[in-house]
């Protein structure tokens, strides 16, 4: 076991919340087939950042505002299968409200559907990319979420399963917790990751004492 302080915690939502797999390959593999382009490709370029970016690396000539629309309208429509992964709900409801909440590449509607659709609370101070201006690996989403509680990025634990994401977080100086859910290993490695877990069934917060900071006890 292996036992971490923090003041808060920081989730991402698609891979480390909730299970958004399918619906999000069933989106992006149609609008990659529209396109000509390789759905599985796609669907890996897509995972962890904005959609608005993907877009443009695809299209950098396209009507990029109507492309990203048309995807955040598909995936709005389409929560068959979005379900909370294993040991969200027991982590989200030990942790005091007030410090945790959600930094995910979704536009602030699709994130809402997605964590309704999985049963789970919605943050009252959760970041998406309708906030920021630059998207993951920019530091700015983890910079703005640590914000939003009060807490400096140092003093949290960001909850991560894309590479994208884990360079978003250490790059706001945060320490990283990395799950397997969609991405090897190696992939985590390499892109920073501090420790690893398989899922949040493995993170065991102990906010017993009151204090402040907190501990989160990972079992791997």
């Amino acid at each position: 076991m292996t036992r971490i302080s923090c003041r808060a915690v920081l989730f991402d939502l698609d891979g480390v919340l909730v299970d958004s797999t399918p619906a999000v390959e069933r989106v992006w593999a149609g609008w990659a087939a529209e396109h000509g382009f390789d759905s599985q490709t796609v669907t890996h370029m897509a995972h962890g950042r904005p959609s608005i970016s993907t877009i443009r690396d695809l299209l950098p000539n396209g009507d990029v505002e109507t492309e990203n629309r048309e995807v955040e309208r598909r995936e709005i429509e389409d929560v068959a299968g979005v379900v909370p992964l294993p040991g969200t709900l027991e982590v989200l409801a030990a942790l005091p409200q007030h410090r945790w909440t959600i930094v995910t590449s979704c536009t602030r509607r699709l994130a809402e559907v997605r964590l309704r659709a999985a049963g789970l609370p919605v943050p009252a101070k959760m970041v998406t990319s309708t906030d920021i201006a630059n998207g993951k690996p920019h530091p700015e989403p983890y910079l703005k979420g640590a914000a939003a509680l009060g807490i400096a990025a140092s003093d949290c634990i960001v909850i991560e399963d894309a590479g994208a994401g884990i360079r978003s977080g250490k790059a706001a100086g945060a320490r990283v917790i990395a799950l397997r859910t969609t991405s090897p290993e190696e992939e985590l490695r390499a892109a920073g990751a501090d420790w690893f877990a398989n899922d949040c069934s493995e993170i065991i917060p102990d906010v017993s004492s009151g204090l402040d900071p907190y501990f989160l006890d990972l079992h791997d």
